[in-house]
């Protein structure tokens, strides 16, 4: 009769799916902040508008808590595996 080896499983915490979902909040997030960025001026006494501008005052900051909301999902999301 042979011996069934067991091997030693490693179980983590978060399956792949939520792995994936944090990967891509972590890039929704990081792609925000660069949205934000730029725009400073090396003299302070000319004023620059762009600062206001769509990409820095609404879509940045849309990018930045949708990544967070798609971090929580990722994080309560329960794992098939």
């Amino acid at each position: 009769m042979a011996k069934k080896e067991n091997k030693p499983t490693i179980d983590f915490a978060f399956g792949r799916e939520n792995y994936v979902l944090m990967l891509i909040a972590i890039a929704l997030i990081f792609i925000g902040f660069v949205c934000m960025a730029g725009g400073g001026s090396s003299d302070p006494s000319i004023w620059d508008p762009s600062i206001f501008s769509f990409r820095r005052i609404t879509l940045a900051p849309i990018l930045v808590i949708s990544g967070l909301v798609v971090a929580v999902v990722a994080v309560l999301k329960k794992s098939k595996e």
